[in-house]
């Protein structure tokens, strides 16, 4: 059997991620400083994992610039506990291209802080082909 507590308060990690979320850089007030992100474009080949906050903190500046400061991350729904947080949504973009993308992202806390991160966008692969240049 299963049992689900009721939830009468939102919990202060759900603020956290709400605040990452609108605005990506601001991972680097509520990251460890060891955090490791998990790339969305990771394969089991090249799993593209980033360690450390000033790694992340790159990563998410890059993916804003790599659109023309056009990224929007619409979030749908956000759940977080003590250990746990998750976010769905779709990520916009106008630039390069014009892109409309179902994700879900999965954190860890610990301590109340960002400990570990996976991003999962429905379909890496547009993701990539996203910031590739366009083919001559």
């Amino acid at each position: 059997m299963t049992t689900v507590p009721a939830q009468t308060t939102t919990h202060p990690n759900v603020g956290t991620l709400r605040a990452v979320y609108a605005e990506l850089p601001r991972i680097a007030e509520f990251a460890t400083e060891d955090i490791v992100l998990h790339r969305a474009d990771r394969t089991p080949e090249n799993p593209h994992a980033l360690r450390g906050v000033e790694a992340a903190l790159a990563h998410e500046r890059a993916l804003v610039r790599m659109t023309g400061d056009t990224l929007v991350m619409d979030v749908a729904q956000i759940s977080a506990n003590d250990h746990f947080g998750t976010v769905i949504g779709v990520l916009r973009a106008t630039s390069p291209r014009e892109i409309a993308m179902p994700f879900c992202g999965l954190w860890r806390f610990v301590d109340g802080r960002l400990a570990e991160h996976w991003e999962n966008a429905y379909d890496p692969a547009a993701l990539r082909d996203l910031f590739a240049p366009p083919a001559a």
